[in-house]
């Protein structure tokens, strides 16, 4: 590989806030539950799991989770409360799972567990004359916005689209193999699951999240080289003191590893002389590093820090 003619085209491109930024825009636990897990698909291209009673001990975090919620997530949690879920008292962890299917494309579906009172809440549905739909065994009711949702035992919630649904009950029944066929997510998610925020994704995801990142050099030609040597990527956040932020690129030896590893070093470099204040902070607080065949950026900040980053004009425009 030409690095030397990679790092020449590096003019216009990638911060660690970028790529934080884009990672936890695809989206925001603990380890998933036997039932969470049974639904998900072996296709898996990204798995995302949040803490949210880690989440609510920090102002911070909640800040951060308001200003990059999804508009589909709002309307779940809305629907919730039109079924006697308060999300904010009955869901310890909530978990989003994109997957490719063979004839539909890619599907997403949602689990949230906690204390739901399950008993109640379909009482409730009954009380208001909202019918589920028979599925083999699973009962599945209609949310307002459009979504549906199943409940997969007394505390774990499966909610989505209709047909991403009953793909989901399809795993669980068997039909289909879920994610712990797959031992490259299977094994990354056992290193990260224990963390308040975290998150897994495949060899397609992590190459297109690291085209975006890198900009224009992901334009010359040598970087089609290191794509198909990247292999997936897992992440974790905290907010135990201040942000923590871990990402690590799994890539297929060491050598692509260090040349990936020079490239965003050469970007931060570059991306600093044009940044503000914040976002200079942001970056002297940002270390990247290859350890054998993995890539590790590290990312740490006080909350006062990260709220001063959260009203940049750059996390404004990578965050949205």
């Amino acid at each position: 590989m030409r690095t030397e003619a990679v790092m020449r085209n590096l003019k216009l491109c990638l911060s660690a806030i970028t790529i934080c930024s884009i990672l936890t825009g695809l989206a925001s636990a603990m380890p998933l539950n036997s039932s969470a897990r049974a639904v998900i698909p072996t296709d898996l291209q990204q798995l995302i799991s949040a803490d949210y009673r880690e989440l609510k001990n920090s102002p911070t975090a909640m800040q951060l989770k308001q200003q990059l919620l999804p508009d589909n997530l709002k309307q779940f949690e809305e629907a919730l409360k039109g079924v006697g879920i308060d999300p904010d008292k009955d869901i310890d962890t909530l978990t989003f799972a994109a997957f490719r299917t063979e004839k539909e494309g890619m599907k997403q579906v949602g689990v949230a567990s906690g204390p739901f009172a399950m008993k109640a809440v379909i009482k409730k549905l009954t009380l208001a004359k909202i019918k589920p739909t028979k599925y083999r065994m699973a009962n599945i009711y209609p949310m307002d916005g459009g979504m549906m949702m199943v409940f997969l035992d007394d505390s774990t919630l499966l909610f989505g689209e209709i047909s991403a649904v009953k793909l989901a009950l399809d795993t669980r029944d068997g039909l289909t193999l879920n994610v712990d066929a797959n031992s490259t997510m299977a094994d990354m998610m056992a290193s990260v699951d224990s963390s308040p925020v975290w998150s897994i994704l495949d060899q397609q995801g992590t190459q297109a999240v690291m085209r975006s990142a890198l900009g224009d050099a992901a334009k010359v030609a040598d970087y089609d080289t290191i794509k198909k040597r990247l292999l997936g990527s897992r992440y974790t956040m905290n907010f135990n003191s201040g942000v923590n932020f871990d990402l690590t690129v799994v890539t297929s030896d060491s050598v692509s590893a260090a040349t990936l590893s020079s490239l965003v070093k050469a970007g931060l470099l570059y991306k600093k002389m044009s940044a503000s204040a914040a976002e200079k902070v942001a970056m002297d607080n940002t270390s990247v590093d290859s350890d054998g065949s993995n890539v590790s950026f590290h990312f740490k900040s006080s909350d006062q820090q990260f709220q001063a980053l959260m009203h940049s004009q750059l996390f404004q425009a990578v965050s949205h």
